[in-house]
């Protein structure tokens, strides 16, 4: 890819495992290099054994952040707001960068306080952009402009599927998109064990569940149907799915599916208090 598709001096202030997703894609898809791209992380120390590898520099926040003109902040909720007070007490915000902001709960208000004259965006990536699978949805803060959000889609494109939604919805991706795959891999897991009980080995049962959901969720999205009509589809009169279903129905299946999510989505909106 030519330089000129590179994006702006990078800096990721944190490296779990969504910072290391992170500068994963940007380097595969060349839109950074290891001279474009800066880990920062409390303990470089620690941060080095997992940067190194990628051919990046771990240092402290404040020097990764010195000249950035990207900063994603990729630490937890709790920790976002001492090191933005770090950060502007060193002069590292003086230059105003644009601030990519991954903490769940943690609002764009909250973030233009402690980094004045810097344009805020917020999103929330999924843990499958680990593997190039996941869905981040993006918002824009105070000072985000059209150019600000087009930076932020080619940034967490890298990882998957990119949307774009109001901040008042964000609490709400963190408790499907965030919190989703978790509630999936228990479905996942409890399906596979119906057919472990029938008798079939573990490791089939569990290929066999993860590449029906996967097929189902591809049709969902190719075909643009509602999930009841697909479901009609397969639920043919006294047979076999519509008795399989009754017996989840029995359960409250789809209530405490859909109050798993509001319940994640509630204690998103508490994380950074």
């Amino acid at each position: 890819m030519s330089e000129e598709n590179h994006l702006p001096a990078t800096a990721l202030l944190g490296f779990g495992t969504m910072g290391h997703a992170l500068a994963t894609g940007l380097l595969a898809q060349g839109l950074a290099t290891p001279e474009t791209l800066r880990v920062g992380a409390r303990r470089p120390d620690v941060a080095r054994a997992h940067a190194e590898p990628l051919g990046l520099t771990a240092v402290h926040p404040e020097e990764a952040a010195d000249h950035a003109q990207i900063l994603v902040l990729a630490v937890k909720p709790r920790d976002v707001d001492g090191l933005l007070h770090r950060l502007q007490e060193a002069g590292a915000l003086d230059h105003h960068p644009l601030i990519l902001s991954i903490a769940a709960g943690v609002g764009t208000a909250s973030l233009a306080e402690r980094a004045p004259g810097c344009a805020i965006v917020r999103a929330m990536p999924n843990t499958p952009c680990a593997i190039g699978k996941g869905v981040t949805v993006i918002c824009a803060g105070p000072g985000a402009e059209a150019r600000h959000l087009d930076l932020a889609r080619r940034i967490f494109g890298c990882m998957g599927s990119v949307m774009e939604l109001d901040e008042k919805h964000m609490d709400t991706v963190t408790g499907l998109g965030g919190s989703g795959p978790a509630f999936i891999y228990l479905v996942l897991e409890a399906m596979a064990e119906g057919a472990v009980m029938r008798g079939m080995p573990r490791a089939v049962a569990l290929e066999l569940a993860a590449r029906v959901a996967l097929g189902a969720s591809e049709m969902l999205l190719a075909t643009g149907r509602h999930p009841a009509s697909l479901r009609d589809d397969v639920t043919t009169p006294a047979g076999c799915t519509i008795a399989g279903l009754l017996a989840l129905e029995d359960g409250r299946i789809r209530s405490v599916l859909a109050r798993g999510v509001e319940t994640a989505a509630k204690v998103a909106g508490e994380l950074a208090s």
